[in-house]
């Protein structure tokens, strides 16, 4: 079956400039932005900006890591408390860890140094009070700012050394609402904009990241908004944005937003919380609750887009966990396991029990697991013919721990209920 393409959508926001000012502005930069960041050369090799990495992929550039961890696990550096209850990962920039926490009914974000030392907190929204409490956005530093989306849909720009707020944007105003357990993506940075997913009647929207102002949205395109966040990737010189919406998958184009194609694949699905990815012409999106995973084939000839079905799979049914894709494989969170598949042909080449159910990132030939219960780690092996884990630990917390691990700088960082730990996982 084929994905739909859909060439009615138009920007339903009338931008600060003319559109032709836009396009040799603003969009310069969106196709600078992906074409420098996925080729894996933005800024310093030792910074993960925001959720998923400077590639968005869930891969570190690290080498030179542990690929056997001693009994107990690796050694640890330091444990910061008090960062608030939550699921955000971190985003690390300079050696300094950003996160935010839910503190007595209100979200913060806290800064950390290389040392586990508090640098700063900084009130950005009211707590989410609905299903699953706790603060869901990782925080996006660009530029010096901290760019931070509650549960609650209000959208912050953060000075990344002292905190204080520079703008605010609500995607109420945008036409959005907290569904189910409240907004969860992150701020997607692209050159000049901010991508949010408001939902409603123009689901995706750009907003310059100096003023949070909107520039495009999408039309064409109605749905609720879901869990994961959006991805930038090109295919055949189209610079491109997939996203999981309660009624399936869309792309649009990060030019102007309009809608390029769409597969209603885990429409009205309990929650769809993965963030697509794209690897050599295809997109992969797997979701939990029975569903498994979607993959297209992509071409955009002439500038005409086409996502062809290639395959699904049951063997992959991944609610918070995600998946990486390396070297033609994919790897990801498979009911209470694991398993690993071939992304062109959906082959599934093993499933693996690891620590269970649960999260993971990719560092030198390694895949980092953290365990939805229990807080348990483990590092594995990373081929399609089989994994192998080479070390085990537990790190204290209450609660799912569904915060993906962060490899970089030759740490491991792990957050954990109130709790931000970091481990040395460097070779001597």
């Amino acid at each position: 079956m084929d994905a739909q393409t859909d060439h009615r959508a138009r920007p339903a926001y009338v931008p600060t400039r003319r559109r032709g000012s836009v396009d040799r502005v603003v969009l310069c930069g969106i196709a600078a932005a992906l074409m420098i960041g996925l080729a894996g050369s933005a800024g310093a090799q030792a910074d993960w900006p925001g959720f998923g990495g400077p590639n968005h992929d869930g891969k570190s550039s690290d080498t030179g890591l542990l690929k056997q961890w001693p009994e107990g696990g690796p050694k640890l550096l330091w444990k910061a408390p008090g960062i608030g209850k939550g699921y955000s990962s971190v985003a690390v920039v300079d050696g300094i860890a950003y996160t935010t926490g839910d503190i007595a009914g209100r979200l913060f974000v806290s800064a950390i140094d290389s040392t586990g030392k508090g640098l700063w907190q900084a009130v950005a929204d009211s707590a989410w009070e609905g299903d699953h409490p706790g603060a869901r956005s990782t925080p996006t530093l660009d530029g010096g700012n901290l760019y931070i989306e509650s549960g609650n849909g209000v959208v912050g720009c953060h000075d990344a050394k002292t905190g204080k707020r520079k703008w605010v944007q609500n995607l109420r105003d945008l036409g959005g609402s907290p569904h189910g357990w409240g907004y969860a993506e992150s701020v997607l940075i692209l050159g000049k904009l901010a991508i949010v997913t408001p939902g409603g009647e123009h689901c995706i929207v750009a907003l310059d990241k100096a003023t949070g102002k909107p520039v495009w949205s999408t039309s064409g395109w109605q749905a609720v908004p879901q869990y994961g966040g959006n991805y930038p990737f090109v295919r055949d010189g189209v610079p491109m944005i997939a996203n999981g919406t309660s009624e399936g998958l869309a792309c649009v184009n990060a030019r102007d937003g309009s809608l390029l194609w769409y597969n209603t694949f885990s429409a009205h699905n309990t929650a769809n919380c993965p963030t697509p990815i794209y690897s050599e012409g295809y997109v992969f999106w797997a979701n939990g609750y029975g569903k498994g995973g979607l993959c297209l084939k992509l071409s955009a000839a002439g500038g005409k887009v086409s996502a062809q079905e290639a395959w699904r799979t049951r063997d992959m049914d991944c609610r918070h966990g995600g998946y990486v894709v390396h070297e033609g494989y994919v790897y990801g969170n498979n009911g209470g396991g694991w398993a690993c598949l071939d992304l062109k042909t959906g082959r599934t080449m093993w499933k693996n029990g690891g620590v269970g159910k649960g999260s993971l990132c990719y560092a030198d030939g390694m895949l980092y697991l953290f365990g939805e219960d229990g807080g348990r780690v483990g590092l594995a092996t990373c081929s399609p013919q089989g994994m192998e884990l080479r070390g085990t630990f537990s790190v204290q917390g209450n609660g799912p721990s569904w915060a993906h691990p962060v490899v970089i700088g030759g740490r491991l960082y792990l957050r954990y209920d109130d709790n931000l730990y970091c481990y040395d996982v460097k070779t001597d």
